[in-house]
C-alpha cells in the first residue's frame, strides 16, 4: 500500500505545482541597502541574528554565489528596474560629476533630469508586469523621480528635488517608520482581485546607523568597536522588517525575490564602509545571496552555479507570463530553479564606474573596472575613467590585471595573474566579446 499511496501524493504535488504556477503568482521582491554578502544568519555570521531571513532561504532555492554586476546603489537599483548592465541602460553612477558642474545648479540639475530621463528609453519591470494586469507598489530607495515614472501604479516616492529627494524622499520611511502604506497596498490589490508587485527596497542597514536601543544593546559587547555593534544591529532590525512584511503576503502563491544592491564592510573606527566594499568590485562590493521562493513551485535549496541580479527581470517575467524585451542579458531561470537542473552558463560579468558621472552620455568617461567570474577565478581589469567624489574609495593603486582563486581566497588576498597567464587571456578574451571597450584604456596591458 505504501508505494501506490507514495506515487499518488508525488501525482498531486506535482498537479498542485502545475496549477499553482499557472496562475499569475504575487511578486514580491526584497532588496537588501548596504550588506556585506555573509551578514546573516543562513550565511554563517557568527553574531548577526537574521532569524526571519534564514526562514526565508530554508524556503527557498538560495544561490550563495550571487553577485550584481554594479556595486552602487543607483545603478543596480536601475538594473533590477530594466534588466540591463549599467553601460546599456546608461545610469553608471549616482550622481552627475561635481567636478564639472556644482550640486544645485541649473547645470547640474539639469543633468540630473536627463539622467532620470534615461528610464524612458526601456520597458521597466512594472509596467510589463502591468500589461499582465498587476498593480504594483513601490517603497524604498527609488532614485528615478517618482514611483510612476517607473511604472509603478502606487508608491511612497515623489521625486522632490528637496533633502532626501535624490534617492527616495517619502519612500525612505518604510521598513524605518514602520510598513502601513504596504499593508494598505496589499489590501487594495486584494479587494481588486489583481495580483501585486512589491518593491520594498527599505534605507536599511544603510547609514544612519541608528538602530532601536534594544538591538544596540543586544551587540554592544567588550572588544566590539561602537560602529561594527551598531551596523550588526541595522542588519537585525532590517530582517525584523522582512518578517513583518513576509507576514503581510499570501505565501502559498507569492514568489519572493531577495538581492542586495551592494555590498558593505563596516568600517570599525567610522560609521562608514572599509576599503574594497561598497562601490568597489571586490567581492565585498558585488557579491550576495539571491533567493528564490515560490512554494510548491520552486524546491527549496542550495544552488552551487554563479547567479546575477540581472537574472531577477527575465525570471520574475516568465513566472508572471508577462512579456519579455529581447536582448536581455541575464537568464530565465524559472525552468531550471522549478526542474532542479544546472543552468547552462559558466561565467558571469560586471563592472565598476565612478560614483559621480563624468559623462552621462559616455558610460566610458567613468568606466574603472570591468571583471567576470568563470567558476572559482575571477579577473579584475582597470580602467583610467574619471574619478571626481570619493576617490579614494578606489586608489587603483594595482595596476596590473588581477586574478583571485574565489574557493580558495574569497577575501581576495593573494592576486595570481602571473602565475596564470593562460586563464588571465582567456578571461580577457572572454570580457572583450562581452562589453567591448573603445575609448578607455586599461591603466596596464594585461599581457605585461
Amino acid at each position: 500500500m505504501t508505494r501506490p499511496l507514495t506515487a499518488l501524493a508525488a501525482a498531486l504535488l506535482a498537479l498542485a505545482s502545475t496549477a499553482r504556477s499557472a496562475e499569475p503568482p504575487n511578486i514580491v521582491l526584497i532588496i537588501s541597502d548596504d550588506q556585506a554578502w555573509n551578514d546573516y544568519g543562513f550565511m554563517g555570521h557568527p553574531d548577526i541574528a537574521t532569524p526571519h531571513l534564514d526562514a526565508l532561504a530554508s524556503g527557498s532555492a538560495v544561490f550563495r554565489r550571487g553577485y550584481v554586476p554594479t556595486a552602487l546603489c543607483r545603478p543596480s537599483l536601475v538594473t533590477l528596474l530594466t534588466g540591463r548592465y549599467a553601460h546599456q541602460h546608461g545610469v553608471t553612477g549616482n550622481d552627475p560629476s561635481r567636478k564639472r558642474t556644482e550640486r544645485g545648479s541649473p547645470a547640474y540639475n539639469e543633468q540630473r533630469a536627463a539622467l532620470i530621463a534615461k528610464l524612458d528609453g526601456w520597458d521597466t519591470l512594472p509596467e510589463l508586469l502591468a500589461e499582465r494586469g498587476y498593480l504594483s507598489h513601490q517603497s524604498g530607495k527609488h532614485w528615478e523621480g517618482s514611483y510612476q515614472h517607473a511604472g509603478f501604479s502606487h508608491g511612497m516616492t515623489r521625486g522632490f528635488p528637496g533633502k532626501g529627494g535624490r534617492h527616495g524622499d517619502d519612500g525612505l520611511k518604510i521598513g524605518r517608520e514602520g510598513l502601513a502604506p504596504v499593508a494598505e497596498f496589499i489590501e487594495h490589490a486584494e479587494a481588486e482581485g489583481k495580483p501585486y508587485f512589491l518593491w520594498y527596497a527599505p534605507f536599511l542597514p544603510h547609514t544612519p546607523h541608528n538602530p532601536p536601543p534594544k538591538l544596540l544593546a543586544k551587540y554592544l559587547q567588550p572588544g566590539r568597536p561602537a560602529p561594527i555593534a551598531k551596523y550588526y544591529a541595522m542588519c537585525e532590525w532590517f530582517d525584523q522588517t522582512c518578517g513583518e512584511l513576509l507576514e503581510l503576503v499570501d505565501a502559498e502563491n507569492t514568489l519572493v525575490v531577495y538581492v542586495t544592491d551592494n555590498g558593505w564592510i563596516q568600517d570599525p573606527k567610522a560609521n562608514g564602509y572599509a576599503p574594497r566594499s561598497k562601490q568597489t568590485p571586490y567581492e565585498g562590493g558585488v557579491r550576495t545571496p539571491i533567493l528564490y521562493r515560490w512554494p510548491d513551485v520552486i524546491p527549496a535549496g542550495e544552488r552551487p552555479e554563479l547567479a546575477t541580479s540581472l537574472d531577477i527581470v527575465p525570471t520574475v517575467l516568465a513566472a508572471a507570463g508577462a512579456r519579455t524585451p529581447e536582448g536581455l542579458p541575464g537568464l530565465n531561470l524559472l525552468p531550471h530553479l522549478k526542474s532542479g537542473g544546472a543552468i547552462p552558463r559558466d561565467t558571469i560579468f560586471g563592472e565598476g564606474f565612478a560614483h559621480d558621472i563624468a559623462d552621462i552620455d559616455d558610460p566610458e568617461a567613468s568606466l574603472l573596472y570591468r571583471w567576470c567570474i568563470e567558476g572559482r577565478w575571477k579577473l579584475l581589469l582597470t580602467y583610467d575613467g574619471e574619478v571626481a567624489a570619493y576617490a579614494s574609495t578606489h586608489p587603483r593603486t594595482e595596476r596590473r590585471p588581477q586574478l583571485f582563486d574565489l574557493l580558495a581566497d574569497p577575501a581576495e588576498t593573494t592576486n595570481l595573474a602571473k602565475d596564470h597567464p593562460d586563464v588571465v587571456a582567456r578571461l580577457v578574451g572572454k570580457i572583450d566579446a562581452w562589453y567591448p571597450v573603445e575609448k578607455r584604456e586599461v591603466i596596464k596591458a594585461w599581457s605585461e
